[in-house]
């Protein structure tokens, strides 16, 4: 296996650990990823043995409707089982939607995660942007000009800034859309990190309002994709009509529900990240030719302040250290001075601002 020092094209998303590792010539566990926005914590302890219980279970097909888990997410969000669609991941769901709303036109608050536009084009959609600006730490400041467009994808936590669109603007946001006839997609990714910033509470208000959320990142299992919409009865029935059958996989359901069970851990994650974000935060403001962006989750936006500085050279600087950072350059209203890294623990965030000193002065 041959060891590469090329700066390679920035990749579509973070946490590309695998090619990473073999283009190195090193292990996986040789690396410590930055550039996935995962929980510090890892998954919740009892998360390994409900799914080795439901391994024996695995000799059928899944509960296609995942009816257990859907009671259970209704249970925690305070809603009912029907206003609940599981999928294989937040991005199954992503696509799912561009397919069966099949807008006129699709708009996307930017910067963004890429596989809005991804499945707004594979639905063969047309696309346009509202880019925010840096002096709003991108993300929406102000109400949203829909462009004749009838679907919105906007993210709250904002991803890659990490930053919060305070409630009331989000709110008065969303209703001029829905008065207006337009459907909202809101991703709430990282909502976890913050979850009473969610606006669960409100699809009664907003018929029109489709909110996504992820197991993902909060409860650190990207390994197993599981993902899910909440919206009114009608629009997740619509969905699930036309979703590919049995996406959601036995174990995955069963990891889901093990992870709503574990309040001791989303206590700690919270404290964690909210502890461990200001200390990185304070780190790199201590770092000549870095600004940080505030952030509300589990990972900071930073922009390289040195005249010719780039991301990528940061970034291939870094590997050397074995530390992988996610070069923030490919999402739209960026440019190649935007990096983005995870909050971990503080043993490994005082590794990463130890190695970023060092890669700043050139050494």
């Amino acid at each position: 296996m041959h060891s590469s020092t090329e700066p390679e094209k920035t990749p579509a998303h973070g946490g590309d650990v695998y090619h990473l590792a073999r283009t190195l010539g090193v292990e996986v566990q040789d690396l410590l990823d930055f550039s996935a926005n995962i929980n510090p914590l890892g998954f919740p302890p009892g998360l390994q043995q409900a799914v080795l219980e439901a391994m024996q279970k695995i000799c059928h097909y899944p509960d296609r409707r995942c009816l257990d888990l859907c009671r259970d997410l209704a249970a925690y969000h305070g809603l009912t089982p029907e206003h609940i669609l599981v999928g294989n991941g937040s991005t199954e769901l992503i696509y799912l939607l561009a397919r069966a709303l099949k807008p006129g036109k699709g708009l996307i608050n930017a910067p963004a995660f890429s596989e809005y536009e991804q499945a707004l084009r594979a639905a063969q959609v047309s696309v346009d942007f509202h880019l925010t600006p840096e002096a709003d730490h991108f993300t929406l400041s102000a109400s949203l000009d829909p462009r004749g467009a009838d679907l919105v994808f906007l993210a709250n936590p904002a991803s890659p800034s990490g930053a919060l669109i305070p409630t009331e603007r989000l709110l008065a946001v969303i209703a001029a859309l829905d008065g207006a006839g337009i459907r909202v997609v809101l991703d709430e990714a990282f909502i976890d990190f913050v979850e009473e910033a969610s606006l669960k509470g409100h699809l009664a208000r907003f018929p029109r309002l489709i909110i996504l959320r992820s197991f993902t990142k909060f409860f650190g299992i990207p390994g197993l994709r599981l993902g899910y919409v909440l919206a009114a009865p009608e629009m997740a029935a619509r969905l699930a009509a036309l979703q590919e059958p049995w996406s959601v996989n036995t174990l995955a359901q069963a990891a889901g529900r093990a992870c709503l069970t574990d309040h001791d851990f989303m206590a700690q994650t919270r404290l964690l990240v909210h502890e461990e974000r200001q200390y990185l935060w304070e780190g790199l403001a201590a770092l000549p030719g870095l600004k940080a962006f505030p952030s509300a989750v589990n990972y900071l936006l930073v922009k390289l302040t040195r005249p010719g500085a780039t991301a990528a050279q940061l970034r291939q600087a870094m590997l050397r250290h074995r530390l992988i950072i996610r070069d923030a350059s490919n999402f739209r209203g960026l440019d190649e001075r935007f990096f983005r890294i995870a909050v971990r623990r503080r043993f490994e965030n005082d590794r990463l601002l130890q190695a970023l000193k060092q890669c700043l002065k050139g050494e």
